[in-house]
């Protein structure tokens, strides 16, 4: 299967190893959002018997790059989507299957006119992180840039 033919989330996870080690899950990725699920999966329990939290961020920030690769992936020619900056906030105890919803804060438009006019734009990403009975356990607001290749 080539890369044209691969969905966003077997494109990360045949490319992002850390991915395929926590067997996340693409329930969706649109231009405005995407959704992935983290199993319930004791290996990566903390001490109180949930996921722990380096798994919730990378649940997290994996969501956030989701929504970034469908909205920007025609820009990847002549740019590198990088994180500049993750700031997490963890609500509830969370336990059980995580579901990650992230959504893109501009308008695609507005950030690739930026990059057109040669500049380095900066965009945030928010993203929810939901137990199964649909409490908020975890937020997280990251600032993305594409950065030009040139």
């Amino acid at each position: 299967m080539s890369a044209d033919q691969m969905s966003i989330g077997e494109l990360l996870a045949a490319t992002v190893p850390m991915v395929k080690t926590l067997n996340l899950e693409y329930l969706e990725t649109t231009a405005e959002r995407a959704v992935l699920r983290l199993p319930d999966q004791p290996e990566y329990h903390n001490h109180v018997g949930g996921p722990h939290a380096g798994a919730m961020f990378t649940l997290a920030e994996s969501a956030s790059g989701a929504v970034v690769l469908a909205a920007f992936g025609d820009q990847l020619s002549r740019s590198v989507p990088l994180p500049v900056k993750a700031e997490t906030s963890y609500k509830k105890l969370a336990k059980g299957v995580l579901t990650a919803t992230a959504t893109l804060g501009r308008p695609v438009a507005d950030v690739v006119e930026e990059l057109d006019a040669g500049q380095r734009p900066e965009f945030p990403v928010t993203v929810a992180i939901q137990r199964a009975d649909g409490a908020v356990t975890g937020e997280m607001h990251i600032i993305w840039t594409l950065r030009p290749n040139s």
